[in-house]
């Protein structure tokens, strides 16, 4: 082949993307014109929270709404409440919220609540100012978490969820620390920031947490009452939505074992793995269950995070008292390091690489009586191999399986 004709080739090849690439923007564009709202989702900790609760405010309130979650299993969240895998080829790419909203389309949505997906600040823009265009973003907090990417430091964190702010929308946020941040870059985009303080969030009463099927956080169900009553759903029905789902992955649901004369509730937060969130489950988890006052905070460890086993060793002596500390998965030593003055003694649970049936009698010897248990640090290893067995031996009425 000639030189020519070789760059005649490459020429029209060119062309041909470049076409291409303009068919799907505009394609993309007239999308996102037949979606009049479009609810964006950022933060740390409880984004795939906040999108299914808002989700299901609007459904309630009927408006026909696609929720998409991301993660390593993303999920739609159907208009008719179910939740449906979405197949992905190959590694998690931004790209993939394109055909989200042309989901949302075929299915003859008027709304859709969709998961940020990106960690790299200019992703999280890109997402948002070329694929999302919110008519409302809402960001759940800013933490010390993917410092690596975000970082160095906490304030790092909120300037770059900030990125996906829209220009000239409303932007609703529980972070109070930081709420400077975000201001700062609404006011420069011509956004309203509508900040959720704790006076706020109080509204939500320990009744209303205590209609869902799981524990929830107050600010992430007031963060989605904002939400929904922007948009015109009554209080009391975007709550009933919201109370009515099942668990989604990660949520911190209580697992109730009766044997032996004795009640274990067991509260898996191992999902929750930055302090202030694991705090705030641990609290809330005595909130619920007044009545066992013999606690234990049980944290899994992990050799390859010692930088979470210093957060969550450090943070500990300042919590409400647990009555026992357990220790189980590895790296138990870097925990043990940065602990300090404990509130209870810490007790290893087995050895490194037990199987899930010693741990969980290791664990019942602790006391002789009723407890409380908050697993807490990491949900991988001995974390949800422990949630597993427990759900495998508890019968639907809490009564040890048969």
């Amino acid at each position: 082949m000639t030189p020519e004709r070789q760059a005649l080739l490459l020429g029209a090849a060119t062309l041909v993307l470049v076409v291409l690439g303009l068919w799907e923007r505009w394609r993309h564009r007239r999308n996102l014109r037949r979606l009049p709202t479009r609810i964006h989702v950022n933060g740390t900790r409880g984004k795939s929270s906040v999108t299914r609760l808002i989700a299901a405010g609007l459904r309630a309130g009927g408006i026909r709404t696609l929720g998409k979650i991301t993660g390593t299993t993303p999920l739609l969240l159907t208009p008719e409440g179910e939740e449906r895998k979405l197949e992905r080829r190959g590694r998690a790419n931004i790209i993939e919220q394109l055909g989200v909203v042309a989901t949302a389309v075929e299915l003859q949505c008027e709304a859709l609540v969709i998961e940020c997906m990106a960690l790299n600040p200019h992703l999280q823009w890109l997402s948002e100012a070329r694929m999302v265009e919110a008519t409302m973003a809402v960001i759940t907090n800013a933490r010390a978490d993917h410092l690596d990417v975000m970082g160095p430091e906490e304030v790092d964190v909120a300037w770059a969820l900030a990125s996906m702010i829209p220009v000239q929308r409303p932007v609703l946020t529980a972070e109070r620390d930081h709420a400077a941040v975000f201001g700062t870059v609404a006011e420069d985009r011509q956004s309203e920031l509508v900040v959720i303080d704790a006076k706020t969030a109080s509204q939500v009463s320990a009744d209303e947490l205590g209609r869902f099927r799981y524990i929830e956080h107050r600010d992430n169900v007031a963060l989605a009452l904002e939400a929904c009553g922007r948009l015109g759903v009554a209080r009391e029905v975007a709550l009933e939505g919201m109370t009515a789902l099942d668990p989604g992955p990660g949520s911190a649901v209580s697992l109730e074992w009766m044997g032996k004369g004795r009640r274990v509730v067991f509260v898996n937060a191992f999902a929750a793995n930055d302090p202030e969130s694991t705090e705030q489950l641990w609290n809330l988890a005595r909130e619920r269950h007044p009545e066992l006052t013999d606690t234990v905070a049980l944290f899994n460890c992990r050799a390859d995070r010692t930088d979470r086993s210093r957060q969550l060793a450090e943070a500990l002596t300042g919590w409400e008292s647990a009555s026992h500390v357990g220790l189980i998965g590895t790296g138990r030593r870097a925990f043990l390091r940065y602990l300090g003055e404990a509130v209870a003694t810490p007790r290893e649970l087995g050895r490194e690489g037990d199987d899930v049936a010693l741990i969980w009698e290791a664990l019942l010897q602790l006391s002789e009586g009723d407890m409380l248990v908050v697993g807490m640090g990491n949900i991988g290893g001995p974390g949800l191999a422990l949630v597993r067995y427990l759900k495998q031996r508890v019968g639907t009425a809490g009564q040890e399986a048969a």
